[in-house]
């Protein structure tokens, strides 16, 4: 926990400007929510948070550059830091009250509150349920308001709903993603009553918005432990809500001889998900879910032994509906669908380089690294491997070969579509990209021949065939 000092060395010159000039105009201005919890843990604040007794009009009086438009009070206030040359933004929400959620997410009523503390009430959990504020003076010793004990929250790592658990939940469904989103960043643990409630209403968050839920998963995988974080969603009933194909691997054995996995698939999924070697969320996302087709292919062997047939083009199949279904971009959904359908690619020392440079183009040189990183998290989530094996080492190797200076293409050879044109006398036609096709194929199997005088002598060759 910060001391005040050190709490006040992170605060913005523009956010003490900002609280005086609402105190000239006589109102009430308190830094709030995750930016008072992040201070006191000694993070850095990536949003600054306020609240505040002036209605928005009262706030667009003061700052005419600020903006509002929504129903719930809060006006943004753009602010530039002269010393670093850059804009950010300060969000100031009226005190407010809340009642009648009728869909377990949005308010029916909004009303403007009267004090810090009745604005406090209505927040999730205790350690965003902490105000902010600088006294009077060149002490500037902060005004700290805490009436559910978040602080002591904070102490004791421990995440606790405002209140009674389940009206809070009630209200919105959302906060069920959000607290374990919020354990799992902070390494926090689910107060004992909060953990239950969660449990018994995991149903409810089917009524919150998929792109919400999505938002909330992607914080959660973007985490230092994200695999931890996955289990407290299974071990509270709410994976099944987001990923119910994942709770299919549950106890869908994979052991056979000569096979390398100890676990069964839900299993193996998971500690993929915690070797992956890429921080990058969508990356992570893919290493989660890279098998999940495999209990809907399982099949037996003449010997007994579980089979996985075709599990990665099924798999690509259910990673697009799963993209589709919680609403991830065109791109975020392609990168992860093309993840999970190559993610069984050969690593054999005996690979030509032709072949690897295929392999880069079928992925992709912008995705060939993250390929890589499922495939570590593959091979060390299977319970037995402990390290890279020499021959992905190799591979990755050599596919950093083929990436210097630049992946071969058809613009790369010696000769080009105008050149074909001139040799053969013939006007530009569909033939003139069969010829630069077959003659890239070529090439790309012996890059020696990538010459004038050889293209032009195959040109009139193919040309005649």
């Amino acid at each position: 926990m910060e001391n005040e000092q050190e709490i006040l060395l992170k605060i913005p010159l523009e956010a003490l400007e900002l609280q005086d000039n609402f105190r000239k105009n006589n109102f009430e201005l308190y830094l709030v929510g995750g930016s008072v919890r992040d201070l006191l843990l000694g993070k850095n604040v990536a949003d600054w948070d306020f609240t505040t007794d002036a209605t928005p009009l009262e706030i667009q009086e003061m700052y005419p550059d600020s903006f509002y438009d929504n129903t719930f009070g809060t006006v943004g206030i753009p602010v530039k830091d002269e010393a670093a040359e850059t804009k950010f933004l300060f969000e100031v929400t009226t005190f407010r009250t809340e009642q009648e959620y009728s869909d377990n997410r949005h308010p029916t009523n909004v009303s403007w509150g009267k004090s810090i503390e009745e604005d406090l009430e209505r927040r999730d959990f205790t350690i965003n349920a902490i105000a902010l504020r600088f006294a009077q003076g060149e002490s500037l010793n902060p005004e700290i308001v805490d009436p559910y004990n978040g602080r002591e929250d904070l102490k004791k790592k421990l995440i606790r709903a405002v209140g009674d658990p389940a009206k809070r939940f009630k209200e919105d469904a959302l906060r069920l993603m959000r607290a374990i989103r919020l354990a799992t960043q902070l390494e926090f643990d689910i107060e004992e009553n909060t953990l239950a409630e969660i449990q018994k209403d995991a149903e409810l968050l089917s009524n919150i918005s998929k792109e919400r839920v999505r938002d909330e998963m992607l914080k959660l995988l973007g985490s230092e432990y994200p695999a931890d974080g996955v289990m407290l969603l299974k071990n509270t009933n709410l994976l099944k809500e987001v990923l119910p194909e994942l709770i299919e691997g549950i106890g869908v054995s994979q052991e056979r001889p000569g096979r390398h996995h100890t676990t069964d698939v839900f299993t193996h999924n998971i500690n993929s998900l915690k070797y992956c070697a890429s921080t990058d969320p969508i990356v992570r996302f893919a290493t989660l879910i890279h098998d999940v087709a495999k209990p809907r292919v399982a099949s037996n062997d003449q010997d007994g032994f579980v089979i996985f047939h075709n599990h990665e083009i099924v798999g690509s199949r259910m990673a697009y509906e799963i993209c589709d279904r919680l609403r991830f971009s065109k791109k975020e959904r392609g990168k992860i669908v093309m993840l999970v359908r190559w993610h069984m690619f050969t690593v054999d020392e005996n690979t030509t380089d032709a072949a690897i440079r295929r392999f880069i183009r079928r992925v992709g040189v912008e995705n060939i690294r993250d390929m890589i990183a499922l495939r570590i998290g593959d091979r060390l989530g299977s319970g037995t491997a402990t390290a890279e094996s020499w021959r992905l080492k190799l591979f990755q190797k050599r596919i950093e070969e083929q990436l210097a200076p630049a992946p071969f293409s058809i613009k790369d050879l010696a000769i080009d579509g105008r050149d074909i044109m001139g040799i053969l006398k013939i006007p530009p036609s569909r033939k003139v990209g069969e010829i630069l096709e077959k003659l890239f194929l070529e090439v790309d199997e012996d890059l020696e021949k990538n010459t004038s005088e050889y293209l032009t002598a195959r040109v009139k060759n193919l040309y005649s065939e």
